[in-house]
């Protein structure tokens, strides 16, 4: 399977499993909550910026780049060329993921 095939088969499966909750939601199988942490977990993260990085690093989560890369597993060369606007890298997957949670409800939503 194509990496292009790939990512249409895990929206495909995503949408659905959004849907499925959808309708747990109408029968009051899943609380108001709920759906809204499966359409947060469903939905794409948002694409990132070299400059939204940035500011994500040091304004929500106060961090270094080597203690940033440390909190996403991933490597500071990474956080760095992310950070780049010429580098043409951004965070996928997991890492941006987790940024859109940084974003969206601060650092301690993700602290463990």
């Amino acid at each position: 399977m194509t990496a292009k095939n790939d990512a249409s088969e895990k929206r495909r499966i995503l949408s659905e499993l959004l849907e499925t909750a959808s309708e747990l939601g109408a029968h009051g199988l899943l609380s108001i909550p709920q759906l809204a942490q499966m359409s947060i977990l469903c939905s794409p993260p948002p694409a990132y910026s070299a400059t939204k990085v940035q500011a994500i690093r040091t304004r929500k989560a106060k961090m270094s780049q080597a203690a940033f890369a440390a909190f996403l597993n991933v490597s500071v060369s990474s956080v760095q060329k992310w950070e780049s606007p010429n580098s043409g890298k951004h965070p996928n997957g997991a890492a941006a993921k987790l940024l859109q949670l940084i974003e969206s409800r601060g650092i301690e939503a993700v602290v463990v």
